[in-house]
């Protein structure tokens, strides 16, 4: 099992647990990195264990290579986690985490492997045959027009948009991110999710309206809700408590519902 501090791959997990009663994989979004969770491991349990995923491109992977497409970055990222899916484990993505968490599930499923007790899809619209984005050219955008829609969507403190050397780290690795979640299309036949699936939002988000998001319970099989924050793109900026505060209530419950089937690590490795 690599080590969690290993600056080559993907996971991070600050507090280590000994046979953890439940892992929570948290996936961040489009131009971010772990760095958007690193105040979240207090709020669960002491008794689960938090781990972070960094895509490539960023962080302390920035001297690795962006990768373009989903299953890239997942297959990337199942390198590192699958020696850890011996123990009941929940994931939660936020905006391009999500597209990640959703496209990992079905790794999983489809070649056998242990399964998510709960799924938690974030600021993320659900699948159509176009993608199921309702802005699909951000990747393409001018830079300052690309300045402004990420400060419409929150999150992103405005001096930092108008730094240029700030701005000359960002943009590349933004780009490549939007390009990954903006191209994505999914598969014709694509099974519906066999677990229980928690969707969260914001009620102000301009990148994705809350139906978009309820479109989910059509692509999952035990769809747990929609929950709705006041708020943008980030809207557990300053409730993040509240946030995991119902990401654990979730987790619990869903844990109750899939405890007699739950499928265990059984020598399964990701390709």
């Amino acid at each position: 099992m690599r080590q969690p501090h290993d600056a080559t791959r993907s996971l991070l997990c600050p507090h280590p647990v000994p046979a953890p009663a439940m892992r929570v994989f948290l996936l961040h979004h489009a131009g971010g990195s772990h760095l958007l969770f690193r105040d979240w491991s207090r709020y669960f349990p002491r008794d689960w264990e938090v781990c972070f995923l960094e895509a490539p491109g960023r962080g302390r992977l920035s001297h690795l290579l962006p990768r373009h497409r989903a299953a890239d970055v997942v297959s990337f990222f199942l390198e590192d986690i699958c020696p850890r899916l011996d123990r009941p484990f929940a994931v939660f993505g936020h905006s391009m985490g999500a597209l990640l968490a959703y496209e990992m599930t079905l790794h999983l499923l489809g070649q056998g492997g242990p399964l998510p007790v709960w799924l938690g899809l974030s600021a993320r619209a659900a699948p159509r045959p176009d993608g199921g984005l309702d802005v699909r050219n951000r990747h393409l955008m001018p830079p300052e027009e690309l300045r402004r829609a990420v400060a419409e969507m929150g999150g992103t403190p405005r001096e930092l948009l108008a730094d240029p050397e700030w701005w000359a780290l960002f943009e590349p690795v933004l780009r490549s991110d939007l390009r990954l979640v903006e191209t994505w299309r999914p598969r014709p036949g694509t099974a519906r999710i066999p677990l229980p699936v928690s969707v969260f939002g914001g009620e102000r988000d301009v990148v994705v309206r809350p139906e978009r998001l309820a479109d989910w319970a059509d692509h999952v099989e035990q769809y747990m809700g929609l929950r709705l924050y006041p708020g943008d793109h980030f809207y557990f900026h300053n409730r993040e408590s509240l946030l995991v505060d119902q990401i654990i209530a979730d987790i619990r419950a869903a844990d109750g519902m899939v405890a007699g089937g739950r499928r265990r690590w059984e020598g399964f490795q990701s390709r």
